[in-house]
């Protein structure tokens, strides 16, 4: 009998990583599960896997997210204004701006806790110059944002494909002044390339400008949980004062994810040949120069942290063995804390 009661109370230790706690499994399923006080991050392989790639897979999700409710605002608002879809449009200049914020808000809330919610190729590699953001996770990043801007932009296509057909005049037909820019970003005709540039420095600077201030705890931040909601109003802001000239792309795989998509379903070429590789000199090096320039102007200015490069220590400090002290910024959407 004893020997009985030993073997149901028997406890299966198991170390699968460092990541691990001790596992306990009772040999006998009428054992109290309550009575196993042990754990594992493991239980199954899935779950190696998914630990694996649960930050790139976070910044995919996230952006996807965000794009999906981006354009898919485009799409309604623009697609309804044409009687043969909807005899009343549903939405305006208002509700692009909020769909956009939304998305924002939305895709850091869901990737935030993992990966710090990126989302964007431009601030993960301004983190990684001002912030100390491992630079071994920033291409891995990048993809996935990538990837998930094309998906994104594919869930949207594949909802608005038909009314797309009707706006452009049949099915098959594809063209940028069409319906080209409900995905992708296209300036518009009276703006010269520096105004176009400088349209999107303007607002990727501000952007981060502000994200920098939100997740700064030395800078009066919001309650934790509400950084989504403030960068929703910070969206929401650029979008009502900025958004006119270039669509206020601010990020690469906003864009660019999208483009691709629509260079594969019949839009062609000409999405990356418009205005001299717009997508290259405006939609990628506009948000990159103008977010380094406004990390910088934010950190010059303000940041006392000593993850800047700005507050590295002079010899003299050096040689006093001093550092700047620790600006504990905020996980959303920093991720320094994730790294």
């Amino acid at each position: 009998m004893s020997a009985i009661i030993e073997k149901s109370e028997e406890i299966r230790m198991e170390s699968v990583g460092s990541y691990d706690k001790q596992r306990c499994t009772p040999s006998d399923s009428t054992a109290n599960l309550a009575d196993c006080d042990h754990c594992t991050a493991f239980p199954n392989r899935w779950s190696r896997i998914r630990y694996a790639i649960r930050e790139p897979a976070a910044e995919f999700l996230g952006t996807m997210i965000f794009v999906i409710f981006g354009t898919g605002v485009n799409c309604q608002v623009f697609l309804s204004t044409n009687p043969s879809v909807e005899a009343v449009p549903r939405g305006d200049f208002l509700s692009l701006n909020f769909g956009w914020a939304s998305g924002v808000a939305l895709g850091v809330w869901i990737a935030g806790g993992i990966s710090g919610g990126h989302i964007n190729p431009a601030i993960t590699f301004t983190l990684a110059v001002f912030r100390g953001f491992p630079w071994k996770k920033v291409p891995f990043y990048i993809f996935a944002q990538l990837l998930g801007g094309f998906c994104g932009g594919g869930v949207v296509y594949a909802n608005y494909f038909h009314a797309i057909d009707i706006v452009e005049g049949g099915p098959g037909i594809r063209t940028i002044n069409g319906s080209g820019d409900l995905l992708a970003t296209y300036a518009a005709s009276f703006l010269t390339p520096v105004s176009c540039f400088f349209s999107e420095f303007l607002g990727s600077a501000i952007l981060i400008i502000g994200v920098l201030c939100i997740t700064d705890k030395k800078n009066g931040p919001p309650p934790q949980g509400l950084v989504p909601l403030a960068l929703f109003i910070l969206v929401l802001g650029i979008g009502a004062s900025l958004g006119m000239n270039t669509s206020y792309s601010l990020n690469p795989a906003r864009d660019l994810g999208p483009r691709f998509l629509t260079a594969a379903v019949g839009y062609g070429t000409a999405v990356f040949t418009y205005r001299n590789q717009y997508w290259l000199w405006c939609i990628v090096l506009g948000p990159v120069t103008g977010m380094l320039c406004g990390a910088f102007v934010y950190d010059t200015l303000i940041f006392e942290g000593k993850e800047s490069i700005i507050n590295k220590p002079n010899a003299q400090a050096i040689e006093r063995c001093l550092h700047a002290c620790p600006g504990q910024g905020g996980k959303l959407p920093v991720g320094i804390e994730s790294a």
